[in-house]
């Protein structure tokens, strides 16, 4: 039986094509613990609002503006903005969007790098915000105005799923039209730069969410520094490396075979395949370095192909 054939190889294949494409995913930890706590918050904040207003006793402490997070000192506000949301609507389109790519991405580098490049993106987002904003280009936008939301992190995620699998297909819930992850990004990205263009050439209601698309964007571009060149959010070292590693690189499509070569792979061998598909569970693919791709590229092989 070769290394390919053992249980935790399909586990493992099973983990990554989930039945091919992106299909329905497993909720991974932080992306779970993610949408948790945006719902917890915002039913909080929700039942503690009066008079209609969109912020209750926790928006109203933790919103992000330039004003209060720069001149106030209140430095804090650039991550705590990314948990709360205006409304019902606002909550489940960003929840949407965690639930189906946050998943993906969190595989692909692993947990921990994941939380980290999730909040960088809303930090990004608050940034860009304010760059724009103090530049004159969102004439809507002031130093008072308020940020809230997740949604530059769930850009950036968008982003980073798009850049590592750019020809990867889905299908929209609404409306029911299949594309690529790619013409998916750039839609989202050009409806971003053209209502802060509105904004500027026409403003009023159709453009007035142009602070908003300002932290849409400032997501996702870092976003797509940070998926090109991965070794950024890694550990120094040995481990240190740019190139992309596709979770579809790993998995290979074979048909049952009837009869299967017997594999070389002895004792030592198994142990560090175990060893190194743990680190995959933990860290993700992104986590490897050139000896133990090596060494699981190695051991997958059945033994004529050696």
């Amino acid at each position: 039986m070769g290394a390919s054939d053992r249980d935790y190889f399909r586990d493992e294949e099973r983990r990554y094509s989930r039945g091919g494409g992106m299909a329905l995913p497993g909720l991974t930890p932080v992306s779970k613990w993610l949408l948790v706590a945006n719902l917890v918050i915002f039913l909080i904040d929700f039942f503690s609002r009066k008079g209609g207003s969109p912020f209750g006793i926790i928006n109203e402490r933790l919103f992000f503006s330039v004003q209060s997070a720069f001149l106030e000192g209140k430095i804090w506000e650039v991550f705590t903005f990314q948990f709360l949301h205006a409304n019902p609507w606002h909550l489940i389109g960003n929840s949407v969007g965690l639930y189906f790519f946050g998943p993906w991405a969190e595989r692909w580098w692993g947990s921990q790098r994941f939380l980290v490049f999730y909040l960088l993106c809303g930090i990004a987002g608050a940034l860009f915000f304010s760059l724009l904003m103090i530049g004159g280009v969102l004439p809507s936008s002031g130093i008072s105005s308020r940020l809230i939301g997740a949604s530059a992190g769930i850009y950036g995620i968008l982003i980073s799923v798009a850049v590592i699998n750019p020809k990867e297909r889905l299908m929209l819930l609404f409306p029911r039209i299949e594309m690529t992850m790619k013409k998916l990004a750039l839609i989202f990205l050009g409806i971003a730069v053209v209502v802060i263009i509105g904004d500027n050439l026409v403003g009023g209601r159709p453009f007035e969410n142009s602070g908003g698309e300002a932290g849409h964007l400032g997501g996702a571009i870092l976003a797509y520094f940070l998926t090109r060149f991965p070794h950024l959010l890694r550990k120094k070292g040995k481990d240190a490396e740019s190139k992309i590693i596709r979770p579809k690189e790993f998995r290979k499509r074979r048909g049952p075979a009837k009869l299967r070569p017997r594999s070389s792979v002895d004792v030592a061998t198994a142990s560090d395949v175990d060893r190194i598909l743990d680190k995959i569970s933990r860290d993700g693919i992104q986590s490897l370095t050139d000896e133990e791709r090596e060494i699981l590229q190695k051991a997958s092989k059945p033994t004529k192909e050696r």
